[in-house]
């Protein structure tokens, strides 16, 4: 096993942007938090709105639209110091080794979770580690081996899928969260979920939109 380093950053790119804003090869998604975002990668070109995501692992260049825009920028590298550039203000919220087989076959995973009021997560792991990053609402997390603690918006927190996770979400406002994570290619299109009892597969208080599910090789 290598180790290798998963990173989250928040972008805010100011308008107007006086030159595009340019990103080194890497493996990367970027999720909208809010604005419009044009990304130039390899030739092709994409938009991007709140709430939606984009995957590469070239260099690639954006820049917001006329409001500006918000960004979440997921990032795994083999320990590349953060990347900045001029007319955006970054802020690394979280970054954490994660344990890969450098034989091994990954996919990059983005998707979004919202959670019914009051809504359980039973105990469960997963195929693999990602980081989280709470949109709305709170969480109460128990992640095994750790302390308990309440997850409230703009905070991060890392799973490496190993130690069993409960969380509840909050009973008086809606909890979404959206995380990136790294799985094994054969999870793609499935479910990385694993419940501690299996019975409790039955129980889904929380809906799932995958926004980015796509292989990826390895830095």
């Amino acid at each position: 096993m290598n180790r290798y380093l998963l990173r989250l950053t928040r972008d805010r790119i100011e308008a107007p942007m006086r030159q595009r804003a340019s990103l080194p090869a890497t493996n990367r998604v970027l999720y909208m938090l809010n604005g419009q975002l044009s990304i130039t990668a390899s030739g092709l070109h994409a938009r991007l709105s709140a709430s939606e995501a984009w995957h590469g692992a070239g260099a690639c260049s954006a820049v917001s639209g006329a409001d500006g825009a918000t960004v979440l920028r997921y990032e795994l590298t083999a320990g590349a110091p953060p990347v900045t550039a001029p007319g955006v203000t970054s802020t690394v919220l979280l970054e954490h080794d994660i344990e890969l087989d450098s034989a091994g076959h990954y996919l990059m995973r983005c998707d979004r979770v919202e959670f019914d009021l009051g809504g359980e997560a039973l105990p469960h792991r997963h195929r693999g580690g990602g980081i989280r990053c709470l949109l709305a609402g709170a969480l109460e997390l128990r992640v095994e081996g750790e302390p308990d603690r309440t997850i409230t918006p703009g905070q991060a927190w890392f799973e490496s899928g190993r130690e069993p996770v409960y969380a509840r979400a909050s009973s008086g406002e809606t909890t979404s969260f959206v995380r990136c994570s790294i799985l094994p290619s054969e999870t793609r299109g499935r479910s990385s979920i694993v419940y501690v009892d299996p019975k409790d597969a039955a129980s889904r208080p929380r809906r799932y939109t995958v926004l980015v599910d796509e292989p990826i090789e390895l830095p």
